[in-house]
């Protein structure tokens, strides 16, 4: 799905021959014009196109095994500190074990998000990404020096927060080094959220962080012109089994204009149908905890088979 035309913050530019050369610009005022360009010329949030909601599986790793944690407990931790992470679920299955099964399932576009930057965790993402080529994104620590070697041993998409939201702005030449290296069609960018002062903020540094970006249309018009999707965890609800943030999942429907996926909170199968009617049809969902492969009680032969349906009822 492409991003509509008159959200794409360079066209828009390069038809108004006032607006200054973004090259000649600091980045920040380009953000700036560029988040009034899309206020002055974006629809309201309506997207007509209907597509499949999809079931995007995950392989979260932290230091080399897979597990499943309450991702607000995750933090860097100075030598000899306590730490204060909350575990859900340790798997004894290997990365590559999931992934398997993953493409046994038919079930591409799923990621593998490496929860810490140590080497194990890096080989065990690889192994994964080596298990199901080219149908798997990767996410963790990803820079403009290390994107290309995760394209190359496997990935379909490299995913992306903290080396572009820096000093809690968006910024831009980082953003458009990486569109440069790896393509806007091999980029995805993390969109992790939590609320402050009644909107949602992005969430930087293992969601420790909170940036001076808040999502909206015009933060989500702006972006697609870099990205090929978006992926974005509630992360107040993520890891807790509460029950999803059904106002998240409203407003990425409604304003996103190119694919977006949710995750945080699915509990029940009825969390995938309220996904599937707040996100209007056009959010597709992860599922962590609460999937009985992670020690769950949700059956994934039954989130598989809601996935297949939900395909099918658009073909």
């Amino acid at each position: 799905m492409a991003a509509l035309p008159n959200l794409q913050w360079r066209l828009n530019v390069s038809q108004n021959p006032l607006t200054p050369s973004p090259s000649n610009l600091h980045p920040q005022t380009k953000l700036s014009l560029w988040s009034s360009s899309i206020s002055r010329s974006a629809s309201p949030c309506h997207q007509p196109i209907r597509c499949a909601v999809r079931f995007r599986p995950c392989i979260d790793i932290h230091k080399g095994k897979v597990k499943q944690i309450v991702g607000s407990t995750l933090q860097d931790l100075a030598d000899g500190a306590s730490s204060a992470l909350v575990t859900n679920f340790e798997s004894d299955k290997s990365p590559a074990e999931f992934a398997d099964l993953y493409k046994q399932d038919g079930l591409s576009g799923g990621h593998v998000i490496m929860l810490g930057a140590d080497a194990a965790s890096q080989s065990a993402a690889i192994e994964a990404l080596q298990a199901f080529p080219g149908s798997m994104q990767v996410g963790g620590g990803i820079n403009a020096d290390n994107c290309i070697g995760y394209l190359d041993e496997g990935a379909s998409h490299v995913i992306v927060t903290s080396y572009v939201f820096n000093n809690g702005q968006v910024d831009l030449e980082r953003l458009e080094k990486l569109v440069r290296i790896v393509g806007k069609h091999r980029l995805v960018l993390d969109l992790s959220c939590r609320k402050k002062n009644e909107r949602y903020a992005i969430v930087t540094d293992r969601w420790q962080k909170f940036s001076d970006v808040f999502l909206n249309e015009q933060t989500l018009g702006a972006l697609a012109g870099y990205a090929d999707e978006f992926l974005v965890h509630g992360v107040d609800v993520e890891g807790k089994r509460l029950g999803i943030d059904e106002e998240l999942v409203e407003l990425l429907g409604s304003c996103s204009p190119i694919p977006v996926t949710y995750a945080g909170g699915v509990t029940t199968m009825a969390d995938l149908e309220r996904i599937k009617a707040a996100g209007k049809e056009r959010v597709d969902v992860t599922v962590g905890s609460a999937l009985d492969i992670f020690g769950g009680n949700l059956a994934y032969k039954d989130v598989v088979a809601w996935h297949e349906k939900q395909v099918l009822a658009v073909k």
